[in-house]
């Protein structure tokens, strides 16, 4: 009896479908069960003999989808679903194989995604509202020194006719 694990580490973001891929060679027809063993201690998964109804746990319905070749498939995993697959396979004759894989899953926090794009607009708008500003003032400030401009070069005449008027 043989058992082949292809991948015995997988990482994958919540909500994603993801495959626990393994092979075996055996003679006969064997058992093949699946547990998951994490920081909250072990629970079986499924347990079923190829080509007959699956034993899915309570915790696992409709999450799960057996395979011939021992492969079982996890629909929608959430971070709670981290933690360490473990196969047997059991020949009638009563040899076993054991195998694990390793899942960690990750979670997508869009929370922080949405809260840096709105920063950022809020950013963007303020420095529009400034920009504003400041061509804004930078006009009122031209008008200003052209008026003053204006007085200075009446006063200046002003005198210079007073100049001359008193020569």
């Amino acid at each position: 009896m043989s058992l082949y694990i292809p991948q015995s580490t997988i990482n994958a973001t919540a909500g994603e479908d993801i495959l626990l891929s393994v092979d075996y060679s055996c003679h006969g027809v064997p058992t093949i069960e699946w547990k998951y063993t994490s920081n909250w201690g072990v629970q079986k998964i499924v347990q079923w003999k190829p080509g007959t109804q699956a034993n899915v746990s309570q915790s696992h319905k409709d999450r799960v989808c057996t395979f011939d070749n021992g492969s079982i498939q996890l629909f929608s995993v959430g971070v709670r679903d981290s933690g360490y697959y473990v196969i047997t396979v059991t020949e009638h004759l009563g040899s076993s194989q054991f195998g694990t894989i390793v899942l960690h899953v990750s979670e997508i926090l869009y929370e922080d995604l949405h809260f840096v794009a709105v920063f950022l607009a809020f950013l963007a708008a303020v420095a529009a509202v400034l920009i504003s500003l400041m061509w804004v003032c930078n006009k009122c400030a031209y008008k200003f020194q052209r008026k003053r401009r204006h007085k200075l070069k009446e006063s200046t005449t002003e005198e210079i006719e007073l100049q001359d008027v008193e020569c």
